[in-house]
């Protein structure tokens, strides 16, 4: 096989399987046509792909997979033309994807500590590669806490996994949706109030964060307040990214282009870009 520059030309891939996660979100899993047993490109937890949907465009989308011992996927909400037209597709159609691209989230570097994960709706999308990663691994980390929101049970992403993490040795898991409905008896109120109701580690931990900006803001604000410095809050910025090689300036925030310095970023690094986030 040739070496092919996935950087600006897209791998052939095909769809294998279809999930269908939550309204409007669905999985998408993929065999690499050219590479030997389909795998995917190395990647490491927090980076991105653009896919090219053939005939209506590309876009960039997270990765999910963990980067060992996971089927590759990407999970995809319906939000515009070409994620419209990648719901339109069947098991056997074919995709392009470029990358991987970005900085990625830490994996080596906080091996040893304590790890909170944060999410709200489908900013789990983005947490879940590596919260498996991190998982498969859970001998080399402290405490493992995952707390999720929604605002609704059936908004619930990858419920599947919901259902093993919560019997996994080793793994805090703490769901809470907006307001009470019939048949559920977990926790109520927004995710930010869950940290208040636990015994949280602050000292030797990191929190990866994700969800949308009300939420992000609360949760920020609980964290602090509990003594987990900046340095120590890591997100992803989200900005339309169409080259993601960092020539088009599209995504540009200041003097960071997300593509290329993000999407990862601390909230200490988040915070000196202002108002511009």
């Amino acid at each position: 096989m040739s070496e092919i520059n996935n950087t600006t030309i897209p791998e052939i891939a095909t769809i294998e399987e279809i999930k269908d996660e939550i309204v409007d979100v669905k999985t998408f899993y993929l065999s690499f046509d050219e590479r030997k047993g389909g795998k995917a490109p190395q990647f490491k937890s927090g980076q991105f792909v653009m896919c090219t949907v053939f005939g209506a465009g590309e876009f960039a989308v997270s990765l999910p997979p963990s980067p060992e011992n996971d089927r590759f996927h990407l999970t995809v909400r319906k939000v515009g033309k070409v994620t419209d037209a990648l719901h339109e597709l069947f098991a056997g159609d074919k995709v392009g994807i470029r990358g991987p691209f970005g900085n990625g989230f830490p994996f080596d570097e906080i091996k040893g500590k304590n790890v909170i994960y944060v999410a709200g709706g489908i900013g789990l999308i983005p947490l879940r590669s590596s919260i498996m990663h991190v998982m498969q691994n859970k001998e080399k980390f402290g405490r493992i806490l995952l707390f999720l929101g929604a605002r609704t049970p059936r908004e619930l992403m990858y419920q599947y996994n919901l259902k093993d993490w919560k019997t996994a040795p080793g793994f805090e898991t703490y769901i809470t949706i907006d307001n009470p409905v019939p048949g559920w008896d977990g926790e109520n109120g927004f995710v930010h109030t869950l940290l208040k109701k636990v015994d949280v580690p602050v000292k030797d931990t990191i929190a990866f964060v994700c969800g949308p900006p009300i939420m992000f803001n609360a949760v920020i604000k609980e964290l602090t307040g509990l003594g987990i410095s900046e340095e120590s809050i890591v997100s992803t910025l989200e900005r339309h990214m169409k080259c993601g090689i960092g020539k088009c300036q599209h995504c540009s925030i200041g003097r960071t282009l997300v593509c290329t310095d993000g999407p990862v970023y601390t909230y200490r690094q988040i915070k000196t870009l202002g108002e511009q986030i």
